[in-house]
């Protein structure tokens, strides 16, 4: 049995151009996507530009002297601090055990069974 044609009865006359020449078609498409690509970049740079600028107001203003009032941390500061601090303020005392509990701890209930 043969196959049907796949000539439509009234082709468009565009159809008919795009299937003799496709790179009409192709061509501006892929000039299109190339040029909204590099359009994106620039749009995509000034929004972080924007963001850069905003960001680097706020350390200008740090600079002015806004927080002159915070120290700094430092860790070795604050451990040389901690070590001068006198710690004789506190007394060690023992707490008082329940009857029947000897110093060194809870006895235990039952020896382990032996094997032999």
């Amino acid at each position: 049995m043969p196959t049907f044609q796949s000539n439509p009865l009234n082709p468009s006359p565009w159809a008919q151009v795009v299937r003799k020449h496709p790179a009409l078609f192709g061509v501006p498409f892929l000039l299109i996507i190339v040029g909204a690509s590099f359009g994106m970049t620039s749009i995509t740079q000034t929004r972080y530009d924007l963001q850069n600028q905003r960001a680097t107001q706020v350390t200008k203003e740090e600079e002015l002297g806004l927080n002159k009032r915070k120290k700094k941390f430092d860790i070795r500061e604050e451990y040389y601090r901690l070590q001068a601090q006198k710690s004789d303020d506190w007394d060690q005392k023992r707490i008082e055990r329940p009857k029947g509990v000897p110093d060194w701890g809870v006895p235990p209930t039952e020896p382990p069974p032996r094997t032999t």
